[in-house]
Order: C-alpha cells, then sequence, then structure tokens
C-alpha cells in the first residue's frame, strides 16, 4: 500500500526538504521511543519493521508495517523484510527529476525523506564469544542495502544510522526539514557505518585464514573513527588526530583520568611503555622518551609494594633520562608507587588502574596525564605499518607464553649454564631488549635494566653506549642483544666492562670468532636462534 503522494515542488531546487514519510528499522532501541514521538507529534508516516514496528505500537505510535508496503510477508527467520521494490524505490526516486516523479506515480509508491537504521549487532556478538551460525545470523543485508540506497540519495533523503544524531533530527523535523550540507553529513557517517560493519565481517571471515600455514590476506581493509584532534603531531607545523580502530582495544581505547589533553608524542610513547611492561608477567613497570625506554624492571623478591618496587628499580636504571618520561605499569597503580613519584616529573602514567588514594596524589600534579586501560586490553596479534604507497602487515613480535621452558632449549655456546637466579636475569634481559630500537643492547642484574644502548647503526656503538650508562653497576650483569653480533668487537666492549653472560640470537657468519671470544673471557654465552628486532 502506497503512502501519500508528495508534491515535487517541495524538493526541486530547495536546499530544505520536508520530512513526510520515515522508514524505521532499528537493533539499537536507544532513544527510540523519543524520535518516535516527535515524528509522530509532526505528522510522520513511519515504517516499520519488526520488533522496531512493535516497540512503536506498543508505546502508542502509528505504525505502517513495511510487510503492508511490500505486500510481501517478512519471511526466511527475517532474513528477507525490507528487500522490495516497493521501499527501495522510495529510497532512490530523485525527486528533482520530474521522470523519477512520474514513475513513482505510475507505481503508486511513495517515497521517504528520512531513514532511520542501524546494523544487527554483528561486532557485540563476535566480542561475546558467539561462534559459527551465531555470528553469521548477525550479518544484516538489508540493513546496509538501504543505508547505502538512502545515502546515495542524500539530495533527498537523511539518513541516520546512530541515536547520536536523533537530536538533530528531531530538531528539523519540528522546523520544517533537513538541509542538504545536513544530509550530505550524515551520507558521510552512513557510509563509513557500513564501510565499518563490513570491514568487522571480512575481518571475522579472515581470522580464521591467519594460520601459519595460510597465506596473509590478499586484501586488507582496515577502519577506523576519528577520535579527537591533537593539537599537533610530532612537531607544531604537522596537523594530527586519533583515530580508534574498529574493535580495537589498546592504547587509542584507553580513559584518561586527568591530565592535559594527548599529544601525538604521548601515545606514541605510551603504546611503546605498554609494549616493554606487559612482556613481563611479574609486576613491571617501563619508562619511556622517545619511543625507548630507559628503564624497565620488575619488582624485587617479596616486595611490600611489588608495582612500587618496580617503578624505583626501572627508574634507578636512567634518572636522568627519566625525567619528563612516560610510564607504563603492568599492575595497577598502588599509594606507594604515587608517592614515590611526587617529586619526578612526568607526561603520562598508563596502566590497568589506579588506586583511589593514589589517584589524591597524582590530582596535585594537575598537567599529569593519566590513562586507564580497557579491561579487555590485550597486545595486537598483528602489526601494520604505513609506507609510502602501501602498508606492511606482520605478525605481532611476542614471547612465547613458556618462555622460561623456551629459554632451556637455548644453545650454551660458552661457559657454564648458570644458576636459577643467573638464568631469570638473562631471560628478562632478552625479553626486554625487543622494546628497545635496533640495534638493541640491554644490560640487566636482578631483573632489572641497568644499561641500555639502542638505536645506533652499528652495533658496538650500542655496546659502547649500555657500558657507558650502566658506568659501575656494568660489573657483574648480563647482556642481551636483539640480534646476532657481525663481530667480536662488540663482546669485547661488553666483556671489558665486567658482563658476566650474554644471550644473542646467533647466525652470524662470524659466530665461530664471537664464541671464542666469549670462551677466551671465561664468560657464558647463549644462542636463542631467533631475533628481535624493533624498528
Amino acid at each position: 500500500m502506497a503512502g501519500p503522494r508528495h508534491d515535487p515542488t517541495l524538493y526541486r531546487d530547495r536546499d530544505i526538504v520536508p520530512i513526510r514519510r520515515a522508514l524505521v528499522s532499528v537493533s539499537d532501541k536507544t532513544a527510540l521511543l523519543e524520535l518516535a514521538a516527535a515524528l509522530s507529534e509532526a505528522g510522520v508516516e513511519i515504517v516499520s519493521t519488526g520488533s522496531t514496528a512493535s516497540t512503536v505500537r506498543d508505546a502508542g505510535y502509528a505504525v505502517t508495517d513495511v510487510s503492508s508496503v511490500t505486500g510481501f510477508p517478512e519471511s526466511l527467520d527475517g532474513r528477507v523484510k525490507t528487500l522490495h521494490p516497493s521501499v527501495h524505490a522510495g529510497l532512490l526516486a530523485d525527486l528533482r527529476l520530474e521522470d523519477h516523479e512520474r514513475q513513482l506515480g505510475e507505481l503508486g509508491i511513495a517515497p521517504f525523506e528520512l531513514v532511520v537504521v542501524n546494523l544487527y549487532p554483528f561486532v557485540e556478538t563476535v566480542a561475546s564469544g558467539a561462534e559459527g551460525d551465531d555470528v553469521v545470523e548477525q550479518i544484516d543485508i538489508g540493513g546496509p542495502a538501504m543505508v547505502r540506497a538512502s545515502a546515495k540519495n542524500h539530495a533527498n533523503v537523511a539518513i541516520v544510522v546512530s541515536p547520536e544524531s536523533y537530536p538533530a533530527i528531531i530538531e528539523a523535523v519540528r522546523t520544517g526539514g533537513t538541509s542538504l550540507s545536513q544530509r550530505r553529513e550524515l551520507a558521510a557517517r552512513a557510509f563509513a557505518h557500513t564501510a565499518a560493519y563490513d570491514t568487522a565481517v571480512a575481518a571475522w571471515f579472515a581470522e580464521g585464514t591467519l594460520a601459519d600455514d595460510v597465506d596473509l590476506p590478499a586484501h586488507l581493509t582496515i577502519k577506523a573513527e576519528r577520535l579527537a584532534n591533537l593539537r599537533y603531531g610530532e612537531n607544531s607545523h604537522q596537523r594530527a588526530a586519533i583515530y580508534t580502530r574498529l574493535g580495537g582495544h589498546g592504547i587509542a581505547q584507553a580513559t584518561q583520568l586527568q591530565g592535559k589533553e594527548m599529544s601525538y608524542n604521548n601515545y606514541v610513547d605510551a603504546d611503546a611503555a605498554l609494549r616493554a611492561a606487559f612482556d613481563m608477567v611479574k609486576p613491571a613497570v617501563a619508562i619511556i622518551k622517545h619511543a625507548n625506554p630507559c628503564g624497565i624492571a620488575v619488582a624485587a623478591p617479596n616486595a611490600l609494594d611489588p608495582i612500587a618496587s618496580a617503578h624505583l628499580r626501572a627508574h634507578e636504571c636512567d634518572p636522568v633520562s627519566a625525567f619528563g618520561g612516560v610510564i607504563a605499569a603492568n599492575r595497577p597503580v598502588t599509594l606507594k608507587m604515587a608517592e614515590n613519584l611526587r617529586d619526578i616529573f612526568t607526561e603520562v602514567i598508563v596502566a590497568p588502574a589506579f588506586e583511589p588514594a593514589a589517584l589524591q596524589v597524582f590530582a596535585e600534579k594537575k598537567n599529569l596525564r593519566l590513562l586507564q586501560l580497557p579491561a579487555d586490553w590485550e597486545q595486537e596479534k598483528m602489526d601494520v605499518r604505513l609506507v609510502s604507497g602501501g602498508l606492511l602487515l606482520q605478525d605481532a613480535d611476542r614471547f612465547p607464553s613458556d618462555i622460561d621452558a623456551v629459554a632451556k632449549d637455548w644453545e650454551l655456546v660458552s661457559g657454564e649454564r648458570p644458576a636459577d637466579e643467573e638464568m631469570t636475569n638473562l631471560i628478562f634481559a632478552w625479553k626486554a631488549c625487543r622494546a628497545v630500537k635496533s640495534n638493541a643492547i640491554v644490560l640487566a642484574q636482578n631483573s632489572a635494566t641497568v644499561g641500555i644502548g639502542m638505536g645506533q647503526v652499528n652495533r658496538v656503538d650500542s655496546c659502547r653506549l649500555a657500558i657507558e650508562r650502566a658506568g659501575d653497576r656494568a660489573a657483574g650483569s648480563v647482556a642481551a642483544s636483539d640480534a646476532f653480533f657481525p663481530f667480536a668487537d662488540g663482546p669485547a666492549v661488553l666483556i671489558e666492562g665486567g658482563i658476566r653472560a650474554i644471550v644473542q640470537p646467533g647466525g652470524s657468519v662470524r659466530d665461530d670468532e664471537v664464541i671464542k671470544a666469549a670462551q677466551a673471557a671465561g664468560v657464558t654465552m647463549f644462542f636463542t636462534g631467533e631475533r628481535h628486532f624493533f624498528h
């Protein structure tokens, strides 16, 4: 059954389109009745489907069932409802064209000026742990078709995909209609909405294909929404914004509890800090400066306040560089840790949670940014990096959960296998060096860094830098290198500095030369067979 005929002069050459007929079909019922009340009060015909129609009707508002428009019942468990010419002709007719108006009249079809549709909760269903057909049934077909049709025809139709837009639509209904600029903005949001939805569906199908023996996806789509404009980028002349990725659960989804707004560099450093702190299983803290660690440590054995202990030990590695640093803790921040930071200038602290008493201490530092991680935070499984004209995708570099067991298989190429405490130090250093930009050398004692050499263009300079930073603490420490030593000169610098054990991947054509240098000095050396470059 067709709705009321519309006067085409209302549309042609006019910016404002009055709302006479609306198609409403939503899975998210937030503020639905407020919208229905405004439409009903303005005399707008509401055409609706399924549970949406029931909700509106039960609230006492008149509703036209879509089946009475199509002359076809909702069927196949709701899979077929709106995929019909009587609906889509009303969505796609360009009423600026006399021929379209004429054809609608001949077909007995009335146009829509407003479409309110949000899609089946696919992302939420996947997040709930559902699998198989339960997920497939949440792949919306008719919804995206209506959204895209309406957005394409934004010259005539306002398409709304989120309750956030309801207040503006209610105001438009009450003041005469939607403007062209408003409809164009809504169309942009609508196409972004369906693109994000399709991306989520594609990612779900692809997720099961990322096994070791299967190629990476032939097509990759990444959808993100702008969360906020930033004051500037790495430098003041660069524009910047932060975007949240659909389905993301990382630093971009953290909640800022206090402090100045985050900067581009703050986000980069905070993410690097998480990478370092959360590699550790025990309570750990990482302090970052310019995306490199200036201290990483786990709590001292039997510490009364483990996370506060971890912070103090990380800070001791390089107090000078820690000034103005970014800190990540892999446990909730305690009052004691907050008190330790009272007189230390810090830009950002990111953690799973903060004790209320800690927040009271930090409140004295108004500019200090505090970020609380989302409850579902976890390290990403894949790394993506933009390059000019494209992007790179790789498996994220992660340590196995049973790293202690894996370390038992490291190849001992020099010296004697150390006691458990020394092995714990070597494992800590090996894990810590993954968070350091290549070429990376980490010196550690008692599961805390004492010297870090990073980002040098040759490994021997990184060795010198690590020894220089450690000073007297280098003697008796252990060392980790993120990649093999191409010559014996790097280990020679470490040995001269008093290093007693070294862990490195091995694999150099000069491994024999390196091994002989370690053996001559009586230094323990392990080959892991795996490197951890971080560019």
